[in-house]
């Protein structure tokens, strides 16, 4: 995406399910669930750069000996900064006993983090500041193991001003606004709630306090507490939390917004956002990975035994597929099939565009996670000139036809590296008037393979505000002095906000937006429209939430998906540009037919899979008529 958006947080589970000991005589090391969850994190840094935090509970301990580690950070490489931290404490101690790493007696007493049970998280910062506040896990602490809950998920909530107002309800008084606080202290309160009925009930069969500890683990129903908790969530989550005494969780929306993938033996439960992360890390095979099903919950007890339980019940399954187009690594089997899908879909309008003239076209991508997605429509472009050197063929006979058929035997698609980004120049980049002339400069670019006759063809992810091509991309490959550009996004027009875990919140900054108010001034029906759109907006929020409905929409109604595209090339292309420019998105129906099973498109069609959703664009649209530079959540 040659935009940058942030977006999309990662989580990593693991639950050692035999002693240290074993792992120590099987696999050489004292630390195999450190380094496992270090791998799981580092396989996962494309999902966040903003922080990254990792907690541990060790099992068995006596009381007065710490048995809840966690460690956060929000510098630079955050995930290298917590495990060298770890490192170091480790390093510390071996000193002292240089054989403590053959010791599983003492090992989980005298060397923190080192325990059965641990989660991860890498965050990007969708929302708040970039503080080592806001990284999770985030901790909820009480005395009693029962009650201490660590939490870390990708997730975002579109109703938190109602989940922060049933919290009061219910006598709390709630720290901070944000989803994350929210639903901690709402499971925590459940949780406290259970611990306390099931002590009740202990204490009338004839246990005293301390008894009643261990009895509380076995018959906590954590199903129970997760289903009371989660009755009012509005958005899409993946979210993973850890109990004091040893129990665990991990919970996925019913609408199977945000990934959770899983791999469960008589040795580890591991839980991961990406499957190839636990594919790469635990050597496992595509089929042994599984999915979290929507609505529904892993329930890890501390013994090991795991269920997977319907927490909600489940809607119909709109997964992200940004996801498949973006965010999640290509190596995933599906996901890189499914990009290169992407890619053979959209040339049939990259042909329309350069008039058939594959002898004069060079191919190429821009960034490197459209890789995939080049290399099949490269693919489309070798099916189409096998099909017209069978042809030629066929009418070998005609003599007249053998210096075509030479011809089309020369034939190759020009595949060349046009744009390579200078990675080290992006993170001095500032928000001054400079930038510009700064983010200019973040691409170089191959001189020497375009010529003025060639149409040049640069396939992206996706386009979203188009500042970045705008700034610095067209006018780079336009230095290059090809006949016409043409921009290629293997995703759809972006038209609306996300607000399940993606930073795209106000309408305003889509360049399909803008060219919707380009279209409605020349028609000369933008203040009409406008007006029309913010009264009902307006009104919806008088409804009931489940009635509301996205009326963003009827700005986009009265214009066709090619005359919108056209209209942003228009407003990309500014008199500093000298070459003829097009602008190709993919259709949504080929988007559903290379991605069939994560069908979520809210973000180009407009249809949420949450009532929370519509609230959310139409308050965007009402920030954006108000003139109001805020999120819409």
């Amino acid at each position: 995406m040659s935009d940058r958006i942030n977006h999309e947080c990662g989580i990593s589970f693991l639950h050692l399910k035999k002693p240290i000991e074993f792992y120590r005589k099987k696999y050489g090391t004292s630390l195999y669930g450190i380094n496992k969850m270090y791998l799981l994190m580092e396989k996962q840094h494309n999902r966040g750069q903003d922080g990254a935090g990792f907690a541990s509970i060790k099992f068995d301990m006596q009381p007065g000996e710490r048995y809840i580690s966690r460690i956060r950070s929000a510098k630079p490489q955050p995930i290298q900064k917590i495990f060298e931290n770890i490192n170091d404490r480790i390093d510390l101690i071996k000193k002292e006993n240089s054989n403590i790493l053959n010791e599983s007696e003492n090992l989980k007493k005298q060397i923190p983090y080192v325990g059965e049970l641990m989660l991860g998280h890498v965050r990007y910062g969708t929302y708040g500041k970039n503080s080592i506040e806001n990284v999770h896990p985030f901790l909820r602490q009480n005395n009693w193991m029962h009650r201490n809950l660590i939490l870390a998920g990708n997730f975002n909530m579109t109703n938190v001003q109602e989940l922060f107002e049933n919290l009061i309800e219910i006598g709390q008084h709630p720290k901070e606004r944000a989803d994350t606080i929210t639903v901690m202290e709402a499971i925590g309160h459940f949780l406290d709630s259970a611990v306390a009925k099931i002590y009740k009930k202990l204490k009338k069969e004839g246990y005293s306090k301390l008894e009643a500890s261990p009895l509380i683990a076995e018959r906590l129903d954590m199903a129970k507490v997760l289903k009371k908790a989660s009755r009012n969530w509005d958005g899409g989550y993946a979210i993973a939390g850890l109990l004091g005494h040893g129990d665990s969780f991990i919970l996925r929306d019913p609408s199977g917004i945000r990934p959770a993938f899983y791999y469960n033996d008589d040795e580890i439960l591991v839980v991961a956002s990406e499957r190839p992360a636990i594919q790469t890390v635990f050597n496992l095979t595509f089929e042994k990975i599984k999915e979290i099903p929507p609505g529904n919950a892993i329930i890890n007890k501390r013994s090991g035994k795991v269920e997977i339980k319907e927490i909600i019940t489940p809607l119909e399954k709109k997964s992200c597929s940004f996801e498949r187009i973006y965010f999640s690594r290509g190596g995933d089997a599906e996901i890189y099939k499914e990009r290169k899908k992407l890619g053979r879909l959209l040339f049939p309008s990259v042909f329309d565009s350069i008039k058939g003239d594959i002898e004069n076209t060079v191919f190429s991508f821009i960034p490197n996670t459209a890789e995939t997605s080049f290399y099949g429509m490269i693919g489309a472009v070798q099916d189409y000139i096998r099909k017209e050197l069978t042809k030629g063929l066929e009418k070998i006979k005609d003599s007249k036809n053998i210096d075509s058929i030479k011809k089309m035997l020369q034939l190759r698609p020009r595949i060349e590296k046009i744009a390579i980004k200078d990675a080290k120049l992006r993170t001095f980049i500032t928000q001054d008037s400079s930038r510009d002339d700064l983010v200019a400069h973040v691409y170089d670019i191959t001189y020497g393979i375009v010529k003025k006759t060639d149409n040049l063809v640069i396939i992206d992810d996706s386009i979203v505000r188009g500042t970045t091509l705008e700034k610095s991309i067209l006018r780079m490959l336009d230095r290059l002095n090809p006949k016409k550009i043409i921009i290629v996004s293997s995703a759809p027009q972006i038209r609306y906000p996300d607000c399940y875990g993606i930073d795209m919140a106000k309408l305003d900054q889509f360049i399909a937006f803008k060219a919707c108010i380009e279209l409605h001034k020349e028609k000369g029906t933008y203040d009409f429209i406008t007006k029309k759109i913010y009264n009902k907006c307006v009104e919806g929020f008088k409804k009931n939430i489940s009635e509301e409905k996205n009326n963003v929409k009827d700005f986009y109604k009265p214009f066709s998906h090619q005359e919108i595209s056209r209209k942003i090339a228009t407003i990309l292309k500014s008199n500093k540009i000298n070459a003829d420019l097009d602008v190709i998105f993919q259709e949504v129906d080929s988007l559903h037919k290379a991605c069939p099973d994560n069908l979520g498109d809210w973000y180009f069609t407009g249809d949420y899979p949450t009532p929370g959703g519509n609230r959310v664009v139409n308050r965007a649209f009402i920030n954006f008529y108000e003139g109001k530079s805020q999120r819409a959540y």
